[in-house]
């Protein structure tokens, strides 16, 4: 039996692009919702599983919609579909109880099959481009300190490379590299033993290996 859901976005092409994708994808669309006032009255009327709802909309928004049927005990599990990237969108949406899904509309049509289907399992999907912007956003103080450059020299610094390596790494000269690593030491005020930077590189070790 096919999935029930449930769409609403104020913009006609989007609503009608996603209408046609999930269709063409088995899902059953119960109905299309141009406001969020119209969506959470579809959404009571049909109870579908699932409800994608655009966060902007005239009336209520999508977190409005999604914390009205939290209130009236509905079921319907809600997947956000956004341009916003701010962290505190994505905050107020997780605090959301039946929020089980928050993409990206850029890559709404690449991602909604694969949201859909991990929501209806019991779990729940956040775009992973989004995730990954809230994170970088969340860099160490002690990191906003150094360059882009500096940064990838820590790095190879945490992966035992010699200044010789890391020039080769970084195409740059022996002498600019030991010139970067003198720079770092200074802006964290780490001692000049070279163990020095190996320890601070290892206390940010998940920073500098997932987003650098």
């Amino acid at each position: 039996m096919p999935i029930k859901i449930v769409i609403a976005d104020d913009h006609p092409l989007v609503l009608k692009g996603l209408n046609d994708f999930l269709i063409e994808n088995g899902f059953e669309i119960a109905a299309k919702a141009k406001n969020g006032k119209e969506a959470f009255d579809k959404i009571k009327a049909y109870q579908p599983e699932i409800a994608i709802l655009d966060i902007q909309m005239p009336y209520l928004s999508g977190l409005e919609v999604a914390r009205k049927c939290f209130e009236q005990n509905l079921l319907t599990k809600v997947i956000i579909i956004t341009f916003e990237k701010t962290e505190k969108i994505y905050n107020e949406a997780i605090a959301i109880d039946n929020i089980h899904g928050y993409i990206l509309k850029e890559f709404a049509i690449e991602e909604i099959k694969d949201c859909i289907e991990t929501v209806m399992s019991g779990l729940s999907y956040f775009s992973p481009e989004l995730l990954k912007f809230i994170d970088k956003k969340k860099i160490p103080e002690e990191l906003k300190l150094l360059t882009q450059t500096e940064i990838k020299v820590l790095k190879l610094v945490l992966e035992n490379k010699t200044a010789k390596e890391i020039s080769q790494v970084l195409f740059s000269s022996d002498r600019t590299i030991e010139k970067h690593k003198s720079n770092i030491r200074s802006k964290l005020k780490l001692s000049s033993k070279r163990q020095s930077m190996v320890i601070f590189a290892k206390e940010y070790e998940d920073y500098l290996l997932k987003y650098t």
